[in-house]
């Protein structure tokens, strides 16, 4: 049997590591694999597609969707290399393997601060990028009809292509733990999540922010619902808008949103019934308020002294987002306010269900913080006096996270592992009624040729 030369992943790969990774596998086995171009981003990155096997059932893998969560690339080499491996994966199961190495080169090139090494939270979060929402390949705000970006209509072009059996989008999770999403159920993934879980040390996310409103359709795996119109906030923080997760759903498609976590925390995993929930909700959403605050005032001192330009735009945009939600989100928590407006009321919360809103108030509020940090970095100067007091409060939130929410990091070769332990389970439950379809980058069947990766 033939095994794979791949060196083993002590971290993440970046977009030119993926590139060549996938090019030597072709180059090793070039009658069962295929390298070719399905786009170019903004910046002119090619956008690659590697396919294995040549099956009629396409299964399509999507890596690097959001730019701050680079496991999935990693998670596609590791797929690549057991889908060789193993006869029964393409030649076997009639199927066709097409992983798309990453979908936002333009955004993981930005956070190649961090993305080496050595992975600390402050590091990760004075390093951290990640677009605005209206500019994050995989949301349709205005519909595919309307789609602007390169990478979007990349996207939405191969899945009309393919018609796949099954899309898995690779996420990740910076602090917290592992939990999937799909569009249709598949009976019988949660026990398989539960079982990599826990022989891989992953915490699974019982009760995650993301989902707080879905379905669940086991411990772990929730259900996404329809998209359905709403404002910014509301897609923003609910993915209450279109997505190329349910645009493939006329082919029949199964879409798995595939999460897994950097940071662990094993909090997130206690499915009991909290003692003092009121208590929690309460210090949550007082905090969250409480930051957003501090980090408003601080967007004011920094602000006039911005250059105009491309790049400050391009930082600015995921700030104004966060800095949008938060207040609706701290409302929304807040068990002494009533019928906030616009707000949910809160499902019945497990203990797993407030250790994730302490982490998601968290979160929200390192990543201004470390954006506006990059702001006034790149600016050069900081006549405001703002780089001390950010640092101060990314510090202090990180060490929160280490102490207070117990979070510790799972190596690289772990998160991949996991993550592709269960994008197997989910290809294997949703290709026992799969249809026939195209084949990729094969001669009569809708594929451009393939282009050498040298000449890129």
């Amino acid at each position: 049997m033939w095994r794979c030369a791949l060196p083993p992943l002590l971290r993440y790969p970046t977009v030119d590591e993926l590139g060549a990774r996938a090019a030597a596998l072709v180059a090793r086995r070039p009658r069962d694999t295929r390298l070719r171009r399905v786009g170019t981003s903004r910046a002119g990155t090619p956008l690659w597609l590697l396919s294995i096997g040549h099956g009629s059932r396409q299964a399509l893998i999507v890596a690097g969707p959001h730019a701050n969560e680079p496991v999935g690339g990693g998670t596609v080499l590791r797929l690549a290399e057991r889908v060789l491996a193993d006869p029964r994966l393409h030649e076997g199961a009639d199927a066709t393997w097409n992983l798309l190495l990453c979908l936002d080169p333009d955004g993981l090139r930005r956070n190649e601060g961090w993305l080496r090494g050595p992975y600390a939270l402050g590091g990760y979060f004075r390093h951290f990028f990640r677009p605005g929402f209206l500019e994050q390949p995989e949301w349709l705000p205005d519909g595919a009809a309307a789609v602007t970006l390169p990478e979007t209509r990349a996207l939405l072009d191969l899945q009309d292509e393919l018609r796949p059996f099954l899309q898995c989008s690779l996420h990740g999770v910076d602090v917290g733990g592992g939990f999937v999403e799909l569009t249709h159920d598949l009976p019988g993934l949660a026990q398989r999540v539960a079982h990599s879980a826990a022989r891989l040390g992953i915490p699974r996310e019982l009760g995650p922010y993301d989902t707080l409103y879905w379905p669940e359709l086991g411990p772990a795996v929730y259900r996404i619902p329809r998209p359905r119109r709403g404002d910014l906030a509301a897609a923003i923080t609910e993915a209450a808008v279109e997505s190329t997760w349910f645009h493939p759903h006329r082919h029949g498609t199964v879409t798995a949103v595939v999460e897994a976590p950097m940071w662990g925390v094993a909090a997130v995993e206690d499915g009991a019934r909290p003692i003092d929930e009121e208590t929690v909700l309460r210090m949550v959403s007082h905090t969250l308020r409480h930051d957003t605050g501090v980090l408003q005032r601080l967007l004011e001192r920094i602000r006039p002294h911005l250059p105009a330009g491309p790049e400050t735009a391009r930082l600015l945009a995921p700030v104004d987002d966060y800095l949008l939600v938060c207040p609706g989100l701290a409302d929304t928590w807040d068990p002494d306010l009533e019928d906030p407006v616009g707000a949910h009321a809160l499902p019945p919360l497990s203990t797993a269900h407030l250790a994730a809103l302490r982490i998601a108030g968290r979160r929200l509020a390192l990543r201004t913080a470390g954006l506006l940090h990059q702001l006034v970095t790149v600016a050069g100067r900081d006549p405001a006096g703002a780089l001390p007091e950010l640092d101060r409060l990314i510090d202090e939130w990180c060490d929160d996270y280490r102490d207070g929410c117990g979070a510790r990091w799972i190596p690289v070769a772990r998160q991949v592992e996991y993550q592709a332990r269960v994008v197997l389970a989910a290809f294997e439950l949703a290709g026992r009624h799969a249809p026939a379809c195209s084949r990729s980058g094969e001669a009569g069947w809708n594929a451009g040729a393939a282009v050498p990766i040298h000449r890129e």
